[in-house]
């Protein structure tokens, strides 16, 4: 559903967050180890996340990545992947044609306009912390 780079950042923003939570900062290597996704790829991904200021990066001895704690509570889930893969899950053609619209549409068009608008309000109303929560108290995981 989401491309590579977006599962991986919604992945690594999940494991920020839980050890925001502790008030524990992250190495790379350590959210790489912990999400199950390859160290370089999780660095550009982290990157990206740190300039839409969706995670903070701190530089020295002491760094690593943090999600400041109340701040996780308004970030959603949309602003993640939208930093990473912008609108294009909500656009374009589910058989990738290149005219499908309102007007043209291709067969599956009406079917995925709903489950995109489904998606849509999913990824507005969750929060990272909704997402950290769960995963902390066991009804979630992360990686198997």
């Amino acid at each position: 559903m989401f491309s590579k780079s977006c599962e991986y950042g919604i992945k690594a923003i999940i494991y920020i967050a839980t050890q925001s939570l502790e008030d524990v900062r992250v190495k790379i290597g350590d959210v790489a180890e912990n999400t199950g996704t390859p160290e370089a790829f999780t660095a550009k991904i982290l990157g990206s996340l740190t300039k839409h200021n969706i995670v903070s990066s701190i530089k020295g001895p002491r760094g690593g990545f943090e999600i400041d704690k109340s701040r996780m509570k308004n970030i959603m889930v949309s602003e993640i992947v939208a930093a990473l893969d912008g609108d294009a899950i909500y656009n374009g053609c589910a058989l990738g044609l290149s005219n499908c619209s309102d007007v043209d549409p291709c067969p599956l068009h009406d079917s995925i306009v709903e489950v995109r608008n489904k998606l849509r309000k999913n990824l507005e109303s969750t929060t990272v912390y909704d997402l950290a929560t769960k995963l902390k108290s066991g009804k979630s995981i992360l990686i198997r």
